[in-house]
């Protein structure tokens, strides 16, 4: 699978806050949700957020809190999308922009006259919304770390398998293989490209997607210990308290409180 399409995967709204808006200045609009995202596009005028300037005909996605602030009358639209799946979280900026005239620009004109439409349908036309901007902008950007190395053929392979297969028992010399070269030669590759060492991506990578299956799924402790390559959840438990500072436990209970707050 192709770990875009896999990232973006998750990316599903329920009972998103979509709202269009018509602002006399100077004015401000906050976002105040750490684990959302929020679209904000203007139809008329222009917003600043955090010094970039997001003009008519651009679409925007805020990472977490955001504060908009604007000097001239604007109407903008803004869609509130909570529970994004961390592994999408991690490696998104605070701020994405896509420029006027992409692919995305009749859908958000589109999305902006169904106010009245069912809740459902306002879901599914954000989803639309937030993956047409957010694959348009990773097919763009000049992104670091691992969404860069997948196109090395070195690296490449090794996070594909990886992604593929987090539960399996993946050692540096199976990577190596997987990617057709020494141990040295990956390693060495591999912490230029990504930033860490093999293995500590591999960690990092299942504890993020350990976060998603405890906040996004019922499965037990135990269960998704098995899925990320652990044997027991007692060694789960102390790895994912030692990566996160909680418990898998506190940290979905945590989840199911915001949720329900």
């Amino acid at each position: 699978m192709d770990p875009f399409d896999d990232l973006l995967r998750g990316v599903r709204a329920d009972s998103a806050c979509l709202t269009s808006t018509e602002l006399s200045p100077p004015w401000t609009l906050r976002f105040t949700d750490e684990t959302a995202l929020t679209l904000f596009a203007p139809l008329r005028g222009e917003g600043r957020i955090d010094g970039t300037t997001v003009a008519t005909g651009e679409t925007a996605v805020v990472r977490g809190e955001g504060v908009v602030t604007g000097d001239a009358p604007a109407v903008v639209l803004t869609g509130t999308y909570g529970a994004v799946p961390a592994r999408l979280r991690s490696v998104l900026p605070p701020l994405v922009v896509v420029p006027d005239g992409d692919d995305c620009d009749s859908l958000r004109d589109f999305l902006a006259a169904q106010g009245n439409s069912a809740q459902v349908v306002l879901d599914r036309l954000v989803d639309w919304l937030v993956v047409c901007t957010l694959r348009t902008w990773f097919d763009r950007a000049d992104t670091p770390g691992w969404l860069h190395a997948l196109g090395d053929a070195t690296v490449g392979p090794a996070l594909r398998a990886m992604h593929d297969a987090p539960g399996r028992q993946w050692t540096l010399a199976t990577l190596a293989r997987e990617a057709g070269v020494s141990r040295t030669t990956l390693a060495t590759r591999f912490a230029k490209l990504v930033g860490i060492p093999p293995l500590t991506y591999l960690t990092d990578w299942r504890m993020t997607l350990a976060v998603d299956m405890l906040t996004g799924t019922t499965a037990t402790v135990a269960a998704v210990a098995h899925q990320v390559g652990y044997a027991d959840a007692f060694g789960f438990s102390t790895a994912f308290k030692r990566f996160h500072g909680v418990s898998p436990t506190e940290c979905r209970r945590a989840c199911q409180s915001a949720n329900t707050a």
